[in-house]
């Protein structure tokens, strides 16, 4: 039987383990472990991460996949590195599939990294947060900054002194994105450029409030790599190596 590996844990990873499965492949998809009750996907299932390069290589020589696809989040640029020198290591066939950015709104502000985006940030803004709870680390020294910060689980110190955290996960609606701004009284967006539907309502709610928008680059893929950016692209290459 084909076997797949997916590196995964977005809706991107989810749809192609369905879509495998029904095939007839063996998928193992890998998920970090960072989120507490994730949605899991169809197939085998692994949490927890490889060690590195090198233990996912040990992991990729034992199991021998057909395959390797890299579905993770567009900022999972070590994630991202790992899988490429195990490929290389391995001689294992590898895809990264990412979904496309956001397009660029007028008057975005474009920021390369959260450290950048929060030195944007001025006394009396009142910043909805969506880098992820990881970050807030990285605003925790701002003074006179008002933080409305959304993650799915409750995030670790050291986090902003004035900061209200809201547990939730993705959808969110556009209605729902215009109460929280309101309710708030919010003036300015930092979030990360993770594209998608799941959470984009929060950019046009931003845009009809008229918002600042602070939106963080990602992390540039390394040279080389075999990149598609839908499920079916995704599909047509494991067909094409006769691993679907």
């Amino acid at each position: 039987m084909r076997r797949v590996l997916i590196l995964g844990g977005t809706a991107e990873a989810r749809a192609l383990a369905a879509e495998l499965v029904e095939r007839g492949v063996h998928v193992i998809s890998s998920l970090a472990g960072r989120v507490r009750n994730p949605r899991l996907p169809a197939g085998e299932v692994r949490e927890g991460g490889f060690g590195g390069p090198e233990g996912l290589a040990a992991w990729v020589r034992k199991e021998r996949p057909d395959a390797l696809i890299d579905a993770t989040h567009p900022f999972a640029a070590r994630m991202t590195a790992s899988a490429v020198e195990a490929a290389r290591l391995t001689g294992t066939p590898l895809l990264v599939l990412r979904r496309p950015g956001w397009p660029q709104v007028p008057g975005e502000l474009r920021a390369p990294s959260l450290e950048a985006a929060a030195a944007e940030l001025a006394a009396g803004d009142r910043v909805f947060l969506t880098t992820g709870r990881r970050s807030l680390p990285i605003f925790a020294g701002l003074t006179g900054v008002w933080f409305l910060a959304r993650s799915v689980d409750p995030p670790e110190p050291p986090i902003p002194r004035n900061v209200h955290i809201i547990l939730d996960r993705g959808p969110y609606t556009f209605a729902g994105e215009l109460a929280l701004i309101d309710e708030h009284h919010l003036t300015v967006l930092v979030t990360k450029d993770s594209g998608g539907e799941l959470t984009q309502a929060k950019l046009a709610a931003a845009g009809e409030r008229g918002l600042k928008v602070i939106m963080v680059d990602r992390p540039p893929l390394p040279g080389g790599v075999t990149h598609v950016e839908t499920v079916p692209a995704a599909l047509d290459w494991l067909r094409d190596i006769g691993a679907a």
